[in-house]
């Protein structure tokens, strides 16, 4: 049984709760939304689900559902006890910051004989975390091979964004060198509790086999100086790292700008850098 709205408000009452606005915090309030995002997530038996803030357990609910083992990280000490306290044995609920997880230590413990299948990261992410985290698990923690979360729809087209887009930028690139991406569904701000003035949506990534040989660091650095110059080529807004005959050089027209280079094209020029020492 996942939480309605009237349960939610009746929960946060009883236990003296209410959202947190600096932590970012919306409550999914609707039954059909969180085993919706449990099946886009594609998650059953065997699975390790790593859920980040579960708030009061609403999506927990339904990814225990699916039978996957589920461990969710919560940051709010006030809600993680009412959580552990409504999932009971169905779920482990930590108390801890995600941004600050020891991924290594956390599935190494619960990743079992009872879980041959994949580690997924599936989340109602709190809106003012929720492109750091992402990338971070993307970068470093290789052992998940799926992140389905809900964020700002906003955030979400810019990690689907694709070269020529006025929304493809840092977030589009550098997830894509980690994964493929796809925005999955659209959620009105009517199933939250409290409702956000913004419209959300349901993204997910699959991690690539093989990911592209670059320097994490160095392709972040480049991508960084194009995007924030945006307006101007990349002989200009690349001055500081590559001169405009080491760009061309490369293969790319130096007159184009950040938001016409596709991944490949940016971690040519990485590789550049690169080997410039």
């Amino acid at each position: 049984m996942t939480h309605s709205r009237t349960h939610i408000h009746e929960l946060l009452d009883q236990h003296g709760l209410a959202a947190r606005r600096e932590l970012g915090q919306n409550f999914v309030a609707d039954p059909n939304t969180v085993r919706r995002i449990a099946e886009l997530a594609q998650v059953g038996p065997g699975d390790l689900v790593v859920e980040i803030g579960p708030g009061l357990g609403s999506l927990t609910l339904a990814l225990v559902e699916t039978g996957a083992m589920v461990v969710a990280v919560e940051i709010d000490t006030g809600l993680a006890k009412v959580a552990a306290d409504i999932l009971g044995n169905t779920a482990t609920v930590i108390t801890a910051d995600a941004l600050k997880l020891d991924w290594d230590a956390l599935i190494a413990e619960h990743r079992g004989p009872e879980v041959d299948g994949g580690v997924h990261v599936v989340s109602n992410l709190p809106y003012n975390v929720g492109t750091t985290l992402v990338l971070d698990i993307l970068a470093d923690v290789e052992q998940v091979t799926t992140v389905t979360v809900l964020v700002q729809a906003e955030v979400a087209d810019r990690f689907a964004a694709g070269p020529g887009s006025k929304i493809y930028g840092i977030p589009s690139v550098m997830a894509a060198l980690h994964s493929t991406c796809e925005v999955v569904a659209s959620v009105p701000p009517s199933v939250f509790v409290p409702k956000p003035k913004v419209n959300s949506s349901v993204v997910r990534f699959v991690r690539r086999a093989v990911a592209p040989e670059v320097s994490h660091g160095e392709l972040a650095r480049v991508v960084k100086a194009g995007f924030g110059q945006r307006r101007k080529m990349l002989r200009r807004s690349l001055s500081g790292l590559l001169t405009e005959e080491q760009i061309t050089a490369a293969g790319v027209d130096a007159t184009l700008r950040a938001e016409q280079l596709g991944l490949d094209q940016w971690i040519t020029l990485a590789s550049v850098v690169d080997s410039n020492g």
